[in-house]
């Protein structure tokens, strides 16, 4: 992962927005709020209460996601999806995760593309 988009990861603010695809194309976006980046630079998102995420990943949805710092510089990662219920990235996401979440399971964003509005990083 790009060290621009590191730096803009640590500088986030707020929720992201997960975005995944149903098998017949028809996008769904969420905001999520449990998110980390991992050490070998992929996101993390616990699934707490996943339903069409869960049902796109699935179907073998790619996704995206979306956020802006703090200064209003917008950033996207697109990529393959992983879906972990143990493992190491598991154990890790539960570490972080509000105890008060169920934290089913890790979804996992391998990064294949990623922008700053329009301009392409990777």
């Amino acid at each position: 992962m790009d060290d621009v988009v590191k730096q803009a990861w640590q500088q986030r603010d707020g929720a992201v927005v997960l975005t995944t695809v149903d098998s017949k194309g028809m996008p769904n976006s969420i905001y999520a709020t449990c998110v980390g980046l991992s050490d070998d630079n992929r996101i993390v998102i616990a699934d707490n209460y996943f339903f069409k995420t869960k049902q796109n990943i699935e179907a073998k949805s790619k996704a995206a996601v979306l956020f802006i710092t703090k200064e209003g510089k917008s950033y996207q990662v697109k990529g393959e999806v992983e879906y972990l219920t143990s493992g190491k990235l598991f154990d890790w996401m539960k570490g972080w995760n509000p105890t008060k979440h169920p934290g089913h399971g890790a979804l996992v964003i391998n990064t294949t593309e990623m922008y700053s509005g329009k301009e392409k990083l990777i």
